[in-house]
């Protein structure tokens, strides 16, 4: 139960009794951390009987099916998002690059990026109007996410080597935790499927898209991952499987 209670202190803010973190402990947290997305998928459902039973605008409902996980998360993915921006759009080397995803500072384009990803991913769960299993899908969409951002956290070489993601994965057993977030992206994305498939379909377009992006780009830019780079692609993958659920309703209705 410590590496679970870990889990929900670092990746949100959900309530969590205070642990000691432990090597053995930590050793286990990241294969916890899909359980955020089970959290946040249930508050996503809610908000979408909500807005029917009180019919929301669904301008009201983009804002908070937006706000709500990453007021859950602590905006820690969102941070991670900025600093990636920030180090990509400074067509630096890949030292430099690195150094810039550990400062502090905010820059210019971490804030461009920042404003562009919110308008667009508001306008898209603006836009999104999924029903009956389709629901679900979205219901699955941050399990997914987090799964796979914890598989490639645990599969792709630390970019530094150090930092709080090397705190996390340094004292696992990269083989068992890669077991544990396997059967966490098979089973989201097998969920997924059962409730609606081609809004599953779609959705794991989008993912798998997001995926390859970010695989690509980590290595390229960085020479690995890092836990803002883990962020950014969580980002990312979330707003791409949105997209693809919408591009795949207006495709639907077209047919």
């Amino acid at each position: 139960m410590k590496a679970l209670f870990i889990a929900l202190a670092m990746y949100s803010k959900l309530p969590a009794p205070y642990v000691e973190w432990d090597k053995k402990s930590l050793s286990w947290a990241l294969c916890f951390f899909p359980v955020v997305g089970v959290v946040i998928g249930f508050l996503l459902l809610a908000i979408w009987a909500a807005s029917g039973l009180l019919e929301f605008s669904p301008l009201l409902r983009g804002a908070l099916l937006l706000i709500v996980p990453i007021a859950v998360s602590g905006a820690i993915h969102l941070d991670g998002f900025c600093d990636t921006c920030d180090a990509l759009s400074s067509h630096q080397s890949r030292e430099r690059k690195l150094e810039i995803l550990k400062d502090s500072h905010t820059g210019a384009f971490a804030i461009i990026c920042c404003c562009l990803y919110l308008l667009l991913f508001f306008v898209l769960w603006c836009e999104a109007k999924p029903t009956g299993g389709a629901l679900w899908v979205t219901a699955l969409m941050p399990v997914l996410s987090r799964s796979l951002s914890g598989l490639f956290a645990v599969t792709l070489p630390n970019a530094r080597g150090t930092g709080l993601l090397a705190t996390f994965t340094g004292p696992m057993d990269v083989k068992k935790a890669r077991a544990v977030m396997l059967i966490w992206v098979a089973a989201a994305a097998a969920g997924m499927m059962l409730c609606s498939l081609w809004a599953g379909v779609w959705a794991l377009a989008g993912a798998a898209l997001a995926a390859i992006y970010y695989i690509v780009m980590a290595k390229r830019q960085f020479g690995g991952v890092t836990g803002d780079l883990a962020g950014f692609f969580l980002q990312v993958c979330e707003c791409a499987m949105v997209l693809a659920l919408v591009l795949g309703q207006k495709v639907g209705a077209l047919l």
